[in-house]
């Protein structure tokens, strides 16, 4: 586990039950800053639940929650995404309707254009503003090699491309650290690649801190130091790819007693 000068994340003694169901039942870890952490198991293992609570998206039934140094436990969705922590979805929810460029520039954050006063009383700011988003977008786009669908309704992207738009609107924030589902569920290995190739670049270059959900071993283990197994809401273990893959108790509960 990380010190707590390292971790940007801290979850101590996490619970979440739905009625007599346990789905964690007293997990804690903690997410080095800078760090792409992996969080696996089988399925039912509670990384889903966990993932919520610490989007905010539910609220634990007991433990605690830190963000740089910060009880965060039980915040709703809307502040943590102000201090900067984004989440993705295992299935994208884009807004169909809007093109691909639109959906960038919606998540940019502190548009005072939002405000119908703002535009009657400030309109130069408004303007000045969209154009620092406008320009964030078509930047974002470019990295992501998504420049030739700028225009394109993103319900009509594929599922690859879909995955690439939502890092994209982590891009268009602040993130500190980002929440990513289940990245390569759906995704051709072609661009299974580049997108764990943007997650390596974001990570080096502007010094996001990742926790990915994944069934993906290799990709797990091209990506993430350390990796943290959980099952049956609790955490069984975790070190790296390699080490955990020796662990006897995850080859039992995740590989079924097989190592593939």
């Amino acid at each position: 586990m990380a010190t707590d000068a390292d971790a940007a994340l801290t979850v101590e003694g996490l619970k979440k039950h739905y009625g007599g169901v346990r789905a964690v039942d007293g997990v804690t870890f903690s997410i080095r800053k800078g760090s792409i952490t992996g969080l696996i198991g089988p399925n039912g293992a509670g990384k889903t639940t966990t993932f919520n609570m610490i989007a905010g998206a539910e609220a634990p039934t007991a433990g605690r929650i830190s963000f740089m140094g910060r009880d965060i436990t039980g915040l709703p969705t809307h502040q943590l995404f102000h201090l900067g922590i984004v989440r993705t979805f295992q299935l994208p929810k884009e807004f169909a309707k809007l093109t691909a460029l639109e959906n960038l520039m919606a998540a940019a954050p502190d548009q005072p254009g939002e405000d119908i006063l703002m535009n009657w009383l400030a309109p130069s700011r408004v303007r000045a503003r969209e154009e620092e988003v406008l320009a964030r977008a078509e930047e974002t786009l470019k990295f992501l090699g998504l420049a030739h669908v700028r225009d394109v309704p993103a319900g009509n992207l594929s599922g690859g491309q879909k995955k690439l738009l939502e890092l994209g609107r982590t891009m268009m924030t602040d993130a500190k650290l980002v929440l990513l589902d289940e990245p390569g569920a759906g995704v051709n290995p072609t661009l299974m690649n580049r997108i764990a190739e943007m997650i390596r670049t974001l990570n080096r270059d502007r010094g996001y801190t990742f926790c990915i959900i994944e069934h993906d071993m290799d990709l797990i283990a091209s990506l993430c130091d350390p990796v943290i197994v959980l099952a049956e809401g609790r955490v069984l273990t975790q070190g790296s790819m390699a080490e955990v893959s020796r662990d006897a108790r995850v080859i039992d509960a995740y590989f079924g007693g097989e190592l593939a």
